[in-house]
């Protein structure tokens, strides 16, 4: 008896798709826990696609997010493999590093706290 393995369809797809590692989503998600007990953030929503992932925070549940984070492999050589969304879809920071790219967020928490 011979067993015969028949892949899933969806696992040639899956390795293409781009997504966040523990180390990044747990940056992401600490930063938004901070942004929602500050008030500021209600909402987030995560989209993983075959060019690109991305991590939506909305202040309001029906509305635009107010910052898109992304992460965009085939821009690693060129401008960053990161950008900084703002709400009206302009590129607010890019970078080849996470945690400087969230600085801009991260200020505005502060004030946000302090304030």
């Amino acid at each position: 008896m011979s067993a015969v393995v028949t892949p899933f369809p969806a696992a040639n797809r899956a390795a293409s798709q781009i997504g966040f590692d523990r180390g990044e989503l747990q940056q992401i998600l600490d930063l938004y826990c901070r942004m929602v007990v500050a008030g500021n953030w209600k909402d987030y929503a995560i989209d993983l696609g075959k060019d690109a992932a991305s991590f939506s925070a909305f202040s309001r549940a029906a509305e635009r997010p107010e910052y898109r984070i992304e992460k965009r492999p085939s821009l690693r050589h060129k401008q960053g493999i990161w950008a900084l969304v703002g709400e009206g879809g302009q590129i607010l920071k890019r970078g080849h590093e996470l945690g400087p790219l969230l600085a801009p967020v991260e200020r505005k928490l502060m004030k946000l706290v302090s304030g």
